[in-house]
């Protein structure tokens, strides 16, 4: 059951506008944190570009490494906001409410941050035009647009922009908020953004039919779009690779990663913007609950997967899966697939105490993060190391200073943006706490007095 906690109307706005209009020595501490780590990610970029995909660890036929693996993880969190915002919604769950945005935009930023690792893995990303134009104008030759990787950047895209319209649409209200509390240039801002917003009854409406359209919209996107992943690797020949399961174990594993990495950023939320009142216990309760179901089914497409390998007695394969099973580094990736990403998390979940415990979930969604992580790569990188009979070179990966500079420094770019985010809007819906709040408040009907609303799930 929702937990009613009843609050002030300008108190909330107070608390919620807090990170908007007052920077804590703490926020300080991190922007300056994460610009020295962002401008090391721009320096590795920018070495790269000049003297190109050389100073990285890729080598023949080891064509894809950290910053495919990276592109698979960032498009995985992007399902957090889907998952967490259109599902819940559209069934109206009332412990929804402080979580949803932080869902949304970490599923903006993610997205944005996924799609910088395919253009800088090219090494040339101003060449990058060739898979829209012809690349060969005398010979006519054009890019296959059967292939998964013509659909991959369409689908992606597209699920961007639906994102980046259910949050404006989703945060209009709070624009008309913030333009009658501001000055100077951030009232332009707010004014332009708030389309004439004025509370009116008929703008309500078409405020609320926009979110709910849009939220049952994005669902089929949010299926779509790491099934079109998988199949970057699955429409291959590749061994290990070109498996039919992929689609719905790649779906399952971004929800699990996803809904983990808004557990981790609703408890940095909680201790740097201090919303104690607002992101509760309860709230990491519900959430707790959604990953125990959530991990148990992608731990059961993982070994659905592995045994699908195995059970297939192809020789390529089976020589992959003792390379991922016994060969160095994988056999270590496996053990934090297991531990990190289901063997400690899920169990610990299953104790109420442990699920209201917010230090608990933090370090237990990290630990899914860092198995969901190595799964990545355990995924991608061995089949490209032994592939067939005839491939002429057979060498391992291994990743150079370069790669692992990118790796860490995308982090610190979606923190930043987080950051930016937090100073010019609300990471919390204002207006949909204030309605929370009439809805849980009572009213009188007839002689008897009940809940303004009865919807708890």
């Amino acid at each position: 059951m929702q937990e009613r906690h009843h609050l002030p109307e300008d108190q909330i706005i107070r608390d919620l506008l807090r990170p908007v209009v007052y920077t804590s020595t703490m926020n300080w501490v991190a922007f300056i944190v994460l610009g020295g780590v962002l401008t090391a990610f721009v320096f590795a970029a920018g070495w790269m570009f000049y003297w190109g995909v050389g100073v990285t660890g890729l080598n023949r036929p080891n064509m894809w490494g950290f910053m495919i693996v990276n592109f698979v993880f960032w498009i995985g969190i992007s399902h957090a906001g889907v998952m967490i915002s259109a599902i819940l919604r559209l069934t109206q769950a009332e412990w929804r409410r402080p979580v949803t945005r932080a869902a949304e935009v970490m599923t903006m930023f993610s997205l944005m941050t996924a799609m910088t690792f395919p253009f800088m893995h090219t090494g040339r990303p101003w060449r990058t035009a060739y898979f829209v134009f012809p690349y060969d104008f005398w010979r006519g030759i054009w890019p296959d647009v059967r292939s998964a990787l013509v659909m991959d950047p369409s689908a992606v895209f597209t699920y961007l922009t639906g994102t980046i319209l259910f949050v404006f649409v989703t945060m209009i209200p709070d624009f008309a908020i913030l333009r009658d509390r501001s000055t100077g240039w951030r009232h332009g801002l707010y004014r332009v953004l708030a389309l004439g917003f004025r509370g009116q009854e008929r703008q309500w409406k078409m405020q609320t039919i926009s979110g709910f359209l849009l939220a049952a919209i994005m669902l089929s996107i949010f299926v779509s779009v790491h099934s079109i992943v998988s199949w970057d690797f699955a429409f291959s020949l590749d061994p290990v690779w070109h498996s039919t399961v992929w689609a719905p174990y790649f779906v399952i594993g971004a929800v699990h990663s996803g809904v983990s990495a808004v557990v981790t950023l609703m408890a940095l939320m909680r201790w740097l913007f201090k919303f104690d009142s607002y992101l509760r216990p309860e709230h990491f309760d519900a959430i707790g609950r959604l990953l125990v179901v959530v991990g148990s089914a992608w731990m059961w497409f993982f070994m659905l997967d592995v045994f699908f390998d195995l059970f297939r007695q192809d020789p390529v394969d089976l020589v992959i899966m003792n390379t991922r099973f016994f060969a160095w580094p994988y056999v270590l990736l496996l053990a934090f697939i297991f531990i990190f990403g289901y063997f400690i998390p899920v169990p610990i979940w299953l104790f109420r105490r442990f699920r209201r415990n917010i230090k608990v979930m933090f370090w237990t969604s990290i630990m899914v993060n860092v198995g969901m992580w190595s799964e990545r790569y355990w995924l991608v990188v061995p089949g490209l190391q032994q592939k067939y009979q005839w491939s002429f070179d057979w060498t391992s990966y291994r990743p150079g200073p370069i790669e692992v500079t990118l790796i860490i420094g995308s982090f610190a770019l979606v923190g930043t943006l987080l950051l930016v985010f937090s100073k010019l809007f609300p990471p919390i819906p204002v207006w949909d706490e204030l309605e929370g709040q009439r809805f849980a408040g009572e009213i009188q009907v007839g002689k008897r007095t009940v809940p303004a609303i009865v919807r708890e799930f």
